[in-house]
């Protein structure tokens, strides 16, 4: 092998996407749209005022030193639905972490949800993942953000790797929500831990920001019944918290609640249960 070939460095996906919508003859329509490398945006018909976002990662999953940035900014008086076409796939980290990061913008009585489906990640992934939102008074924002730690019915597991999480979102330059998630290690002896996920391999956080946080709370918490769930409602945001056996249990209980906290709408198109089911089994 020459020193050349030692030396050499494998391929690194990179992608970056933007979207921005404004309000033209009462419906969302095209303001910005910019794609490079590995991200692809598409923008499906709808039969409404509002616009929705498909985002691809062409790469077919992320591993370390990949890294991909998505940009939303919904214009004063228009929605945006931003989801994936399925499920993003974290892979192995021989070196590096994989990168994820997105900002999103909501201007006056704009709304935006963000509803990506479920990422999985796999034994010895390595990701830090970023979401930065920035809310004019007047706007509403509705996100989910879905874990997998492997595909159970294909017998996977994740028992090591990285998962970072930071959530910042404002409301007209306020900060109104903060977390920081930090799986490290040893995730499968961590999260077999009663306090964290008792054993559960698929969990999820769901966050409504807007004026109807509170009246959302009495119909979102009945959804909750019998589950490994919980809400909360607090100065103008709603937040649940979710754990399942698996993708498909998981699903099952954030369809109905996301219904919920779309005024009874149903998810994006490309939500399938049976693609879920499929892919993790019962």
């Amino acid at each position: 092998m020459t020193i050349a070939a030692a030396i050499t460095r494998p391929q690194r996906a990179q992608g970056r996407g933007h979207l921005a919508a404004k309000l033209l003859d009462g419906r969302a329509r095209i303001h910005e749209l910019y794609q490079e490398g590995a991200a692809k945006i598409r923008l499906p018909e709808t039969f409404d005022a509002s616009m929705e976002a498909v985002i691809i990662n062409t790469a077919g999953g992320l591993t370390g030193g990949d890294q991909m940035n998505w940009s939303v900014v919904a214009g004063p008086t228009t929605r945006i639905d931003v989801t994936t076409q399925a499920c993003e796939k974290i892979y192995k980290a021989s070196a590096g972490t994989a990168e994820v990061t997105t900002t999103i913008e909501a201007g006056a009585n704009a709304r935006v949800d963000w509803l990506p489906q479920e990422t999985i990640l796999f034994d010895r992934a390595s990701l830090f993942r970023r979401l930065d939102v920035d809310l004019d008074e007047t706007a509403e924002f509705l996100a989910v953000e879905a874990i997998l730690l492997g595909r159970k019915a294909m017998g996977e597991k994740m028992e090591t790797g990285l998962f970072r999480d930071r959530w910042r979102i404002r409301r007209a330059g306020k900060l109104i929500h903060a977390e920081e998630l930090r799986l490290d290690g040893a995730i499968g002896a961590l999260t077999a831990r009663q306090p964290v996920l008792s054993g559960q391999v698929a969990f999820a956080t769901l966050l409504y920001a807007g004026p109807l946080a509170e009246a959302y709370l009495a119909s979102v918490r009945p959804l909750l019944g019998g589950h490994a769930a919980g809400a909360s409602a607090w100065n103008g945001k709603l937040v649940v918290r979710a754990a399942a056996a698996d993708g498909f249990a998981l699903r099952k209980i954030l369809i109905p609640v996301i219904s919920a906290l779309r005024n009874g709408a149903p998810v994006p198109k490309v939500w399938n249960l049976s693609v879920s089911k499929q892919m993790d089994g019962p």
